[in-house]
């Protein structure tokens, strides 16, 4: 039986499956195509890509500015409470009415007080003074019975002043007043307690204002005068501490930014080929400035230095007087006394820091101008023979015993100033230091109703004085720290690529703290803390912006920064971008052609 085999295929042949005739007329290279398109360009471009926007925050890291966070808004705040609204301080006044038979009530007497110190305080408040809604309580102390407010600062005994001799010594007066108001001051947290002793005596009026917190006038007044001049008494002294317009102002209080205060004491010898002086410096400042310093400690931190200077002649020229038979300089010469030139008198460390310098001078002349006097504009000679210069300090002539040197020796003679004569440089001095701050340096003071007397502290500022002192310091530095604070908001503002530490950042905090806490102690009537808060609110802020790290950096914008770095990365970045979107747009439409391909396929079957 035969078999069936299949033809024998040549041994390279493989056998061809049939498949589906493709229709090759419809196929069209320009808009199809047969092979899905490949995604490696477009991976390894959008890589690359990708790389340089991951770069974009690592560069603008590299290049960012550190600005630790200020308090914008509490500085705001600050800033235009102290303008709208003055720092006045609580304060307490009493009036004791001594030898009156009065009619009227206490009640009717204390509102006639108030009536009058309306009339004298300013219509518009003053920063640093006394509330207008100050405490007034008045005593009636007569022979037939005595009265009293019953929500005065403080109790006063009946017949505690009968004891009291005011026809003796001031001192002995001040004294006996002071243990009898001395529980008063200080008591309660309404401010400090003012005191005006009015006694109707016959004889003639006059005043004595102490150098603690009190005042008497003892003459014979009638009831309104008495009235009157209790209040003129409380409102031109104790609140406005003697001066009209109330306020020293602040562009002339010698103190620095950083609450510090040099005091440069300086002996000049004119020409040591005359004569040469010295003094006993350790002395004096153990013995009169140490007391001084202490009582201004809560207005500022003061230092002293001494130092003895020769070769120092004066800058103007002076000429003889028949008249007086000395040498005779004038005031209008007074611009061009201090010789610069040879005067060196910021030897200190702290002449070149933010603390303030006031000198003090004592010059000697040399013999070609000996005796050398001060000529005052009323054509009288100066009784110090000395001047002041604002802001800088004051100078005195201090003219030897002799004039004339010993012929027949070769060395000039050698001398050192007497105890006592150096006490009286230094009174002198201390006039002309409480001038600087505002205050009188004479112990007489005159008001429209007449001559008061003012008694003189050991301690160079009495009581009241350095109440008003603290107030005034007080108002200054928050305002200076107020405006400064803000100055330096404004510049962190207007500057965004300026550096901020973390240290002007606490600076700032705690001088805001400081100016709340000023703030608080005023309001409470504790003048001595909020001087020294208000000094530290002053200082940090100060510290703050004159920090160094403010200082010594140029700041530019971020148009500087971009047009710094861009050459190096702008003309590479744009190529890779241009490329990854070319890339894109050539997937796109390859995967169209092969989707067109496949969608033709697809329909052939």
């Amino acid at each position: 039986m035969a078999e069936i085999t299949e033809p024998l295929l040549p041994p390279n042949e493989i056998p061809q499956i049939s498949k589906p005739q493709e229709p090759a007329d419809d196929f069209d290279p320009k808009t199809m195509r047969k092979t899905k398109p490949g995604l490696k360009r477009l991976i390894i471009t959008v890589s690359v890509l990708f790389s340089f926007i991951l770069g974009i925050p690592l560069i603008y890291k590299s290049v960012e500015i550190y600005r630790a966070p200020l308090p914008f808004r509490e500085i705001d705040s600050l800033s235009a409470e102290i303008d709208s609204n003055p720092l006045l301080f609580p304060c307490r006044f009493q009036a004791i009415f001594i030898g009156f038979d009065w009619e009227s009530s206490i009640t009717t007497l204390e509102s006639s007080i108030l009536t009058k110190m309306t009339k004298f305080t300013s219509q518009t408040p003053q920063c640093g003074t006394c509330s207008p809604n100050h405490t007034v309580s008045a005593v009636l102390d007569s022979d037939s019975s005595c009265l009293q407010s019953q929500t005065g600062p403080c109790s006063t005994k009946c017949g505690a002043f009968k004891a009291i001799d005011f026809d003796g010594a001031d001192e002995a007066v001040d004294e006996a007043l002071e243990s009898v108001f001395g529980g008063c001051s200080g008591s309660g947290s309404g401010g400090e307690v003012y005191s005006v002793v009015v006694v109707n005596r016959e004889h003639e009026v006059r005043a004595v204002v102490g150098k603690y917190r009190h005042a008497w006038i003892a003459g014979r007044v009638s009831e309104a005068e008495s009235v009157s001049r209790a209040a003129e008494m409380f409102v031109k002294v104790f609140v406005n501490g003697g001066k009209e317009e109330g306020l020293i102002q602040g562009e002339f209080m010698p103190v620095g930014a950083d609450g510090m205060v040099v005091l440069s004491f300086n002996l000049l010898n004119a020409d040591p080929r005359d004569w040469v002086y010295d003094w006993d410096f350790q002395t004096v400042d153990k013995t009169l400035l140490a007391p001084i310093i202490e009582a201004m400690k809560p207005v500022a931190n003061i230092s002293v230095e001494s130092q003895v200077l020769y070769h120092t002649p004066k800058s103007s020229l002076s000429y003889w007087d028949d008249k007086w038979e000395s040498y005779i300089f004038s005031t209008k010469d007074l611009p061009f006394f201090v010789n610069s030139n040879e005067w060196h008198l910021d030897t200190s460390i702290a002449a070149g820091g933010r603390s303030k310098m006031l000198h003090f001078v004592v010059y000697i002349p040399s013999e070609k101008e000996c005796p050398l006097l001060l000529q005052l504009p009323d054509g009288e000679i100066s009784k110090t023979n000395s001047f002041i210069s604002p802001m800088w300090g004051g100078i005195i002539v201090l003219n030897p015993q002799s004039c004339q040197k010993d012929p027949e020796s070769n060395h000039p003679a050698k001398h050192t100033i007497l105890h006592q004569d150096l006490q009286k440089v230094f009174e002198v001095f201390m006039g002309q230091f409480r001038q600087l701050f505002g205050f009188k340096s004479d112990d007489v003071y005159v008001d429209a109703s007449g001559t008061s007397s003012l008694l003189t502290s050991e301690r160079g500022f009495t009581l009241w004085e350095l109440d008003v002192l603290s107030r005034m310091h007080t108002c200054f530095n928050l305002h200076s720290c107020a405006t400064t604070l803000e100055s330096l908001s404004r510049l962190v503002q207007s500057l965004p690529r300026m550096i901020i530490k973390d240290e002007i950042g606490k600076q700032v905090k705690y001088s805001l703290e400081a100016a709340k806490l000023a703030q608080t102690n005023a309001s409470c009537g504790v003048y001595n803390a909020s001087a020294v808060s208000s000094r530290q609110a002053r200082s940090l802020a100060e510290d703050a912006f004159f920090h160094p790290s403010i200082m010594s950096v140029s700041y530019y914008s971020f148009e500087h920064c971009f047009a710094v770095y861009s050459p190096f990365f702008l003309p590479v970045s744009i190529h890779v971008l241009l490329a990854a979107l070319r890339e894109w747009r050539r997937y796109k439409q390859e995967n169209k052609k092969y989707l067109a391909w496949k969608t033709k396929v697809n329909k052939a079957y």
